[in-house]
């Protein structure tokens, strides 16, 4: 068995590969000279992510702002060891790895807002087709490698938290707007103040787009979305015996996009990638996302705190989207359609809108009508105590959490004439998917951290107990009375132990760590977890005003889970299904220098970051519904990069900032092979390259311009659900900062 790195705890590895896995929660570095405790931050500076066991980055407020990005997608690039793939170019239903997890809608990461999980139903149903929008967010953290028994369900890859904005130390009033390429609007405002025992911050943004696509009928393709987040926060006097505050957060979204999981043939995007076919002129995404926390943090005396946090977050969504075509009463798929557009050509001549469709045709417009809960009670105890030589920290985390996903489905049919659909059946909801999925899930864990001299230790250990649950009604019961009802259970009982280290030297330190990788399964009776075994073992240095950080990484699954997602070109039932050994390694770098950092007037910042990713199946099989295709071992795993860099550069002058943040993303394959791609499953390479421009008149006023894709590339993103898919072409975005 190959390996990119070597690890010197190996001694946990056979402990480690004896149990299952587990994980979730919170907590900051502690430092002999400092604690910074945030009830919503995983690391809450850069000084706590260059101090951390295991590898972590910290993306600050103003490197958000370089930009003014909405799009998650852009936000994360630089960071190494990420690996995305787009979607519909705006950054709406992201796709995210850490280290290799499978990317399909984030699904295989803890994504948190606030230290609190924020996918639909992260047990149940974890894809994430609701993303907080990254514009009104403070700062984002990624944690990766070892010491994450703090965060779950997802233990594999790492996590990534975003934190909205807080409550701010005093008045304050901010108003951002701006305009653009594909008629695109934004605004974004805030208010907010502290007195001596309230705080309060309310928070709205807008953002919305005509679309940079094409519909053969001359509709929008665009979105609009909008978010609401209000804050109020009571707590005691700074001189209180027992200090203590609550905070209450409310956030409101909703989203009308007129998106399609119905993508291009080879040819037709060749011609023209920004066309949309006349078969998905009524496909559009409805959602409503609505979230209540109340967190609580009491001091226990001066070195222990206790902080518990009640949420619940609901949403609603409805993709009305194409699903299949029906031709002389033979049915297709919209992917086999697009995959072989030749053999398939009158299903192809009905969605492109070159035939009408007769009696025996009907396109079938799917309502994958969803409503998800996710809700819990999470608490964390930290206590800190020292001795002349060190610092010990201890902490113990507890979550109980349910959630679950109602599918109340149904199919209406349309014919197509001249182009324009008109409605021929229109179905009761319920009578396509009609089921219940649900997830109860009691999570623990204990993190000691002892810091003596420039070692750091942090061994930790989760425990997760998760019963997993379907009820389905069946497609001829919409009104659900359980006429022919069936149900499912599957249980998982796991532990998760992980241990990191790290040691200082001068200017340079040397971190590394061994953990157990965890994903849950799903309900399907008897379905074992996604498991797996993980080593980093990385540097982090200074030399001459040049910093940086080196890390390799080696995950060794001995079960992968595979998903049937219809964003991958699955039926979208969620089942999974067993992908066995995988070895998943590579390397991360990232370099920070400063040109002039002895001209205290100019700065001229660059960062350079690479990451490396390879991976290999240990044995041969055939994925659910040629998903990943006829997988035989040695096979790379799809949908994954095995080469990105990033590299940006600024100019910053007194009242001036200009930042070039260049992307290059290296070719992947969206089915399991080795050697050369196959041209029909491959997505290229591409480079993309951004420009953000400010000019900050006074201390009130700021000017902004921005240009996205400035060389105008013109490349693919994907090939799933169903047919290639165009990245964001050439824009650009002016708009105006206004400050008190």
């Amino acid at each position: 068995m190959k390996k990119c790195i070597a690890i010197p705890i190996l001694l946990l590895s056979t402990f480690l590969k004896g149990q299952q896995p587990t994980q979730t929660t919170t907590m900051d570095s502690i430092h002999l000279n400092e604690v910074t405790l945030k009830a919503n931050a995983i690391l809450g500076s850069k000084f706590e992510a260059k101090n951390r066991t295991g590898s972590a980055f910290y993306i600050s407020p103003k490197e958000i702002k370089k930009f003014n990005y909405t799009d998650i997608n852009r936000t994360l690039r630089g960071v190494p060891g990420v690996n995305v793939y787009e979607e519909d170019g705006f950054g709406l239903r992201p796709n995210i790895s850490l280290r290799g997890t499978s990317p399909e809608r984030s699904s295989k990461i803890t994504l948190m807002e606030d230290g609190v999980l924020i996918a639909p139903a992260p047990y149940s149903a974890p894809s994430a087709y609701y993303f907080p929008t990254i514009g009104r967010m403070q700062a984002v953290e990624i944690l990766k490698g070892s010491s994450q028994v703090q965060y779950g369900p997802y233990t594999t890859g790492g996590a990534l938290n975003m934190i909205s904005t807080e409550v701010p130390d005093s008045f304050g009033i901010f108003l951002n707007s701006s305009f653009g390429s594909f008629n695109s609007g934004r605004i974004h405002t805030q208010v907010g103040d502290t007195k001596k025992n309230f705080g309060y911050a309310i928070e709205y943004l807008n953002y919305n787009s005509n679309g940079f696509k094409d519909l053969d009928n001359g509709e929008n393709t665009g979105f609009d979305k909008n978010d609401l987040v209000a804050k109020f926060r009571v707590n005691s006097n700074a001189d209180a015996k027992v200090p203590q505050s609550v905070e209450l957060k409310f956030q409101y979204s909703n989203e009308d996009s007129n998106e399609t999981y119905l993508g291009l043939t080879e040819t037709d995007f060749s011609l023209n990638p920004f066309r949309r076919y006349a078969g998905s002129q009524r496909d559009e995404m409805n959602t409503e996302h609505l979230q209540f926390m109340l967190t609580h943090v009491l001091g226990l005396g001066k070195n222990t705190s206790l902080t518990t946090t009640a949420y619940l977050n609901d949403f609603n969504r409805n993709w009305y989207k194409i699903d299949n075509v029906t031709v002389n009463g033979e049915r297709q798929s919209i992917a086999n359609i697009i995959e072989n557009p030749v053999d398939l050509q009158a299903y192809y001549d009905v969605i492109s809108g070159n035939s009408n469709t007769t009696n025996n045709d009907v396109i079938a417009v799917k309502a994958n009508n969803r409503e998800y809960l996710s809700t819990g009670i999470q608490t964390k105890l930290n206590h800190r105590w020292s001795t002349t030589n060190s610092v010990h920290d201890f902490e113990l985390g507890m979550r109980y959490h349910y959630d679950d996903e109602d599918r109340f489905q149904w199919v209406d049919d349309y014919g197509i004439t001249n182009g324009i659909m008109e409605l021929v059946t229109n179905r009761l909801a319920g009578t396509d998917a009609n089921r219940i999925s649900d997830a109860r899930a009691f999570s623990t864990y204990t993190l000691y951290k002892l810091k003596y001299k420039n070692l750091t230790l942090t061994p930790g250990i989760r425990y997760e107990n998760i019963q997993l649950g379907r009820t389905d009604y069946g497609s001829s019961d919409p009104e659900r009375s359980g006429t022919n009802i069936s149900t499912r259970e599957n249980k998982v009982d796991v532990f998760i132990p992980g241990i990191g280290f790290n040691y200082n030297f001068d200017n340079v330190s040397l971190f590394g760590g061994i953990h157990k990788g965890f994903s849950p399964p799903s309900n399907q009776v008897g379905e074992k977890p996604e498991e797996s075994v993980n080593y980093e073992l990385g540097t982090r240095f200074t030399y001459s005003g040049l910093s940086g950080e080196l890390v390799g990484f080696y995950n060794d699954y001995s079960n992968l889970l595979g998903s049937d997602l219809a964003a991958t070109g699955g039926t979208g039932s969620l089942d999974q299904f067993n992908a066995g050994e995988v070895i998943v390694q590579g390397i991360e770098v990232l370099l920070n220098y400063d040109l002039l950092s002895s001209n205290t007037n100019i700065s001229i910042p660059i960062t350079l970051g690479y990451t490396f990713t390879d991976t290999e199946f240990q044995n041969s099989f055939g994925s659910e519904n040629d998903i990943w295709g006829t997988v035989n071992e040695g096979d790379e795993l799809p949908y994954l990069s095995k080469h990105q860099l990033n590299a940006a550069a600024s100019i910053e002058y007194k009242k001036f900032e200009v930042h070039l943040n260049g992307r290059f993303n290296g070719a992947f394959r969206t089915k399991a092979g080795t050697g050369s791609i196959p041209a029909n499953e491959k997505v290229d390479s591409n480079i993309v390259l951004d420009l953000g421009t400010k000019f900050r008149y006074n201390d009130h006023i700021t000017i902004t311009a921005n240009a996205m894709n400035l060389l105008d590339e013109r490349y693919a993103v994907a090939r799933v659900p169903a047919g290639l898919r165009p990245g964001m072409p050439f824009g650009v975005f002016g708009g105006l900062e206004l400050r008190y």
